[in-house]
């Protein structure tokens, strides 16, 4: 039996419902202590970067840890100690909670985010990133496992704590079940694009507008290719509609430079119930095109969710993207608005489109959470740990 704790939410941040619901599909007793906190990752990365805001913080934790604190207590009376903890996404403080509660119980420390590197990624400079990469250092070593996404981030692991760097495991992101629900049914083949009749392509994009996702090379991109295609169908051409959704820092710049601009509907928020069938709506999902060193070292959730959902995936070409899914997406140079636009462009070709279609398609699978936890449950096997 596995407990899966903490303060996270999985309706929010979705890659410990994955991690969940993988370890279930291979026979797995998984139960939930979670007590979620309440904040967003843009909300938690403010506090720690504007240290007054830490009382609050604070605060909220402590209700949570007491409330987790009995929840461990009952859990152990009715079922006795687990085999292991797996620590949820953002746990940089409960793992430390995890480890106080749990003794020598096995705890897995989901790291899919260091919060130094997040909060230099995002503008922070100086002492507070200082302080945030001893966060890390102190969550990852609570913890007996330390998961991350990529190789990029398991060597960043070893950069940081290198005696940790040994118990690292490499564990995809992966997409929840919801978002392969709701996919379109598609007649035909994979590929076939019989069903196209001429309407505009329908791109989406969602996200915090953080420099990670490179939301400025998107507004270049787009600022180009909408007008253009604008043009075009007004001749007889196929047209282009593009969704953008979520909010952010670089949210009032994007909006700045695609003042204007046609074929743009803009949602400030989506409730995550409905992001799945938002997006699969579309034909084509964007994922991230910034040459920051966190954009290199990603594959972000939008990637898998977008594959999920039956969508076209256009990203950057990054190392990491193009290891774990490079045969399945459509890959851009990182920081490239003109690489981008063009892609673009050329997808409103049908046939361009459907051999897309068919690229995205076989690749699907390669999301879904049985798939993406096979390296947890390879590890937990060779620790004694089985269903």
């Amino acid at each position: 039996m596995i407990v899966a704790f903490g303060t996270y939410d999985a309706a929010r941040h979705p890659r410990v419902g994955v991690l969940v619901a993988g370890l279930r599909d291979q026979g797995y007793t998984v139960r939930e202590l979670d007590r979620p906190l309440g904040l967003s990752t843009a909300e938690r990365v403010r506090m720690l970067r504007q240290p007054w805001r830490l009382p609050g913080l604070l605060v909220r934790l402590l209700r949570c840890w007491v409330l987790l604190a009995g929840d461990v207590a009952a859990h152990r009376r009715a079922h006795g100690r687990p085999d292991a903890v797996l620590v949820g996404y953002l746990g940089h403080f409960d793992v430390v909670l995890a480890r106080l509660l749990f003794g020598r119980t096995p705890v897995l420390l989901d790291h899919l985010v260091f919060a130094g590197d997040t909060a230099a990624d995002r503008g922070a400079r100086g002492a507070r990133v200082t302080l945030l990469r001893g966060l890390d250092r102190v969550a990852t070593s609570c913890a007996d496992v330390v998961l991350l996404d990529t190789p990029e981030h398991l060597r960043m692991l070893g950069e940081l704590v290198p005696a940790r760097a040994r118990r690292g495991l490499v564990v995809p992101v992966g997409a929840p079940q919801a978002w392969f629900d709701a996919a379109p049914v598609r007649t035909g083949p994979p590929g076939d694009g019989a069903t196209d009749d001429g309407r505009p392509l329908r791109v989406v994009f969602f996200g915090l507008f953080t420099p990670l996702q490179g939301t400025d090379v998107l507004a270049e991109a787009l600022a180009v290719a909408l007008p253009r295609a604008a043009e075009e169908a007004a001749r007889g051409g196929r047209g282009l509609e593009v969704t953008l959704a979520g909010s952010g820092q670089d949210l009032p710049a994007a909006r700045d430079r695609l003042r204007g601009t046609p074929g743009i509907t803009w949602h400030d928020w989506v409730e995550p119930a409905d992001l799945p069938a938002l997006v699969a709506a579309h034909d084509v999902c964007l994922g991230i095109f910034s040459a920051t060193p966190k954009g290199l070292r990603v594959v972000p959730n939008k990637v898998f969710q977008g594959l999920a959902a039956g969508c076209v995936v256009v990203t950057s070409d990054t190392e990491p993207q193009r290891r774990l899914l490079g045969d399945h997406l459509e890959l851009v140079p990182p920081a490239d608005p003109t690489a981008l636009a063009d892609r673009l462009l050329a997808l409103r070709d049908p046939g361009a489109l459907a051999a897309a279609r068919g690229r995205a398609a076989a690749g699907r699978d390669l999301a879904r959470p049985e798939a993406v936890t096979r390296p947890l449950v390879r590890l937990l096997a060779a620790r004694g740990v089985r269903p």
